[in-house]
C-alpha cells in the first residue's frame, strides 16, 4: 500500500478527474494505492496507464456521468470509460474480477505516475478468463 506518491499524500477519499475537468470521481482509499501495476493486454498496453482497483461501492462518479463513454471488446466482460470530451481513460471495470473497477493511477489530483518508478505488468495477453 502507497500513502504517498511524489509529493502527495493519498487521501482515505481522493478525487480523481480526467484532463479537461469534466469528469471526476472520488475514490474510497483507505490503504492508499494498492498494488499498482500495468497490463500488456491490447488494450492496456495501447492506453500505457497504471492502474490500481477499489471495490465497485468504492469508486463515486462526482460529476461527468453524462460525459463518459463506455467500450467494450472481445468478451464484452470488461467496461472501459473515457472522457467523452478528452477522451482520457478514467477507470474501468475488470474482466479478471467484475467486482472491481481499476482506474488510471495518473488522473489521481496532484499525482504523477512517473514518480512511482518501475511498476510490475501483468500477463493480460494470457488472460485466465481465456482458458
Amino acid at each position: 500500500m502507497i500513502k504517498r506518491i511524489g509529493d502527495t499524500d493519498i487521501q482515505p477519499r481522493h478525487r480523481l478527474s480526467c484532463h479537461c475537468g469534466a469528469v471526476v470521481l472520488a475514490l474510497e482509499l483507505p490503504d492508499g494505492v494498492v498494488d499498482p501495476h500495468r497490463c500488456n493486454c491490447s488494450m492496456c498496453r495501447r492506453k500505457g496507464a497504471i492502474t490500481s482497483g477499489v471495490p465497485l461501492n468504492a469508486l463515486h462518479v462526482i460529476a461527468g456521468e453524462d460525459v463518459l463513454r463506455c467500450y467494450q471488446f472481445n468478451t464484452m466482460t470488461a467496461k472501459h470509460y473515457f472522457c467523452g470530451n478528452c477522451g482520457i481513460y478514467t477507470h474501468h471495470q475488470r474482466r479478471s474480477n467484475p467486482d472491481q473497477y481499476g482506474y488510471n493511477i495518473g488522473c489521481l489530483e496532484g499525482v504523477n505516475p512517473y514518480d512511482l518508478g518501475e511498476v510490475e505488468a501483468t500477463d493480460g495477453v494470457n488472460h485466465p478468463a481465456d482458458r
